[in-house]
Parts: structure tokens; sequence; C-alpha cells
């Protein structure tokens, strides 16, 4: 077989704030595969069909001098993100062609894995869309799963307030507080996002942007728990609105990834003075620690009922992906973020 195209979106140079489509990140069109012959090296050649677009990847777009938790992306080179694949050659045991897996993947259409890659073999028994291992059975559906079963301790009655609550894992979250019995509270940032809170079952929904958190909170609350995706004066507001015993779930900062001042949070004290419990992750170390809580059975189950599923925001086109990531980072998304590669 002859070379055929292989596009990819490269890192291009490091953003100040927000990143730019066309220039932070670009769509290159230059680089050509012969999926036939490449050498593997003993790795596996996949055919990306479905890509994450996530928050967290801003993060990596920065000086490699910067220490963080993940690595950064390097310039001139295409960027990576979670994803689901199929084999078209492997030569790793465990991997034969025509496997579907799940994997941290480059975003171009063809990538090569190492042999000794992280990647899952999909067991889709079930067949449900190839998606769905990206959202709410992949790591998303794990990042509110295990720290919810790990650290929220919910007991019915008791009150949680989940910031980005239409969001990909906030929405997640919502539902396994609601199968608890618990009074929800949640913040998003348009007043469609409000509905669809809504719809969900979420006691009370406002946005952000038209309502005080602080009147919020003071109104509905105290609060037993907050799920915290947003950091800053939110996470001050909450642990201020928080009762004795209060458990935090840090799971990000987003009001700080693109270059805003850091706020800071003037109340610590009170996570002494309270006996609050304060618990950040990783999901993909917090997994290697604790293991996945029953993950795969329980939330495959609660998907088929219709009490695990989420809103997906699906773009097709590999091309697409710098100006959804945009999106994404300025909260005007509807739902997980994904961007449709190829066809399987």
């Amino acid at each position: 077989m002859s070379s055929q195209q292989n596009p990819a979106i490269v890192f291009n140079s490091i953003p100040n704030d927000y990143p730019i489509p066309g220039e932070t990140l670009v769509y290159n069109t230059t680089s050509s595969i012969d999926i036939s012959s490449v050498q593997l090296n003993e790795g596996i050649l996949v055919k990306v069909l479905f890509l994450s677009i996530d928050p967290y990847m801003r993060g990596k777009m920065r000086d490699p001098s910067k220490p963080s938790y993940s690595p950064p992306y390097e310039l001139g080179k295409p960027i990576d993100a979670y994803g689901v694949g199929v084999v078209v050659r492997s030569e790793v045991s465990d991997f034969k062609p025509g496997d579907h897996i799940s994997a941290t993947l480059p975003l171009e259409k063809y990538a090569i894995l190492p042999s000794n890659t992280q990647a899952s073999k999909i067991d889709n028994q079930a067949g449900l869309p190839w998606h769905t291992y990206i959202f709410e059975l992949g790591m998303v559906g794990k990042t509110a799963w295990i720290p919810y079963k790990a650290f929220v301790k919910p007991k019915k009655g008791e009150v949680i307030f989940v910031s980005t609550g239409a969001g990909a894992v906030g929405s997640l979250v919502c539902q396994l507080a609601k199968l608890d019995g618990l009074k929800i509270i949640a913040s998003t940032g348009s007043d469609e996002k409000v509905q669809y809170l809504k719809e969900l079952g979420v006691d009370v929904a406002f946005n952000y942007k038209t309502e005080s958190t602080k009147e919020i909170l003071k109104k509905h609350g105290p609060i037993d728990i907050y799920w915290d995706h947003v950091g800053g004066e939110t996470l001050e507001i909450a642990i201020d609105n928080i009762n004795n015993w209060g458990r935090i779930i840090s799971v990000g900062a987003i009001a700080e990834y693109n270059g805003q001042e850091p706020y800071g949070v003037k109340n610590l004290r009170l996570l002494f003075a309270k006996n609050l419990s304060v618990h950040g992750f990783i999901v993909g170390q917090l997994e290697r620690k604790i293991g996945n809580l029953d993950f795969y059975e329980g939330a495959t189950k609660f998907f088929q009922e219709g009490k695990f599923n989420g809103k997906v925001h699906l773009v097709e086109g590999l091309d697409k992906a710098p100006q959804l990531l945009l999106d994404v980072l300025k909260g005007k998304n509807e739902g997980k973020a994904i961007v449709k590669v190829a066809d399987d």
C-alpha cells in the first residue's frame, strides 16, 4: 500500500492565556505514513477513532521548565489526549489487529504506540458506541466514580454542591449523588445548562454568571460535600458554607488554567476549625493506589439503566480539535467534548 496523509495537531507555541487555534495548535497535513510497512519497533499501529478534549490539556501547554503532575507538550510535535482507537498492526502479543483500545493517543490519524504502552483493550460485548469508553465508561467516568466512592461517604439527606455541574464529570457526579439520596446544588455557566441540570434531577441549579454563588449557598445550604472543579473564590465560598466534618473533593481549578492570577483563598483556617477533609487526586494515580472500586461493573450497569449518562458534544474532523479545546476552556461546549477522527 502506498503512503497516505497522516494529519496531526501540532503544538506550535506556548500561549499566555487561552490557546489560539492556528497559532498555539496547528493542524498539520505534511506528514505521511505507509500503514503496511511503517516500522513498529515492537509496538502497535493504531487508527485513532475518537479523542477526548479536556481542560487539563491547557496545563500541558507550558514551558518545560515549569513542573507539574503531567509532562508538557513538546513544541513541534503532536499533542496527545485520552482516546479510543483500533489496532491495525501489532508486534505486541497482548494486542491483535481489530482490537479496540483506550489509551493516551497522539492527535493524529494513525499512531504508533510503544511496546510498553498502557493501552487497555476494550471489551464491548454490549455493542455500545466507542466514544462511551472515553466518557461514561472511560477516564471521565472514572474521574467521577472512583473519588466519589472513595471520599464522598454520602449519607441520605446530606447536601452536595457541585461546581461546573453540567460538565462531563460534574453531570455524572450529580447522578451518583441523586442515587444516594443527596440534595444537590449545582452551578453552571448558562441558562441552557441550568435546564439540563434540572433534567438530571438537580434540586438547585443556577447560573453563576447571573446569580450569586454566595447567596445560593446561604439560602439552600449549608452543604456537607463540595465537589470542586474551579478552585478560587468559589472554593472560598464553599468553605464558608460547609458544615462541620464536611468533605471537599478537589478535581481541578479551571479558574486558574488560562493565565489568570491565582485567587488567594482567605479562609483556610476553617479547614481545621470545621474538621474538614480535603481530597485532591489525579485519577490515574488514584486508581493505581486504591483500584477502580467496581467501576466497570457498577458504571456499566448504571449506564445501561440510564442512571450514569451524559450529554456528548461530538465534532467530526481532527482539524476541529483546537477550536473545540478553546470552547471547552471558555465553557461554550454543550456536553462532553469529543472529536471523531475516523470511522471504525
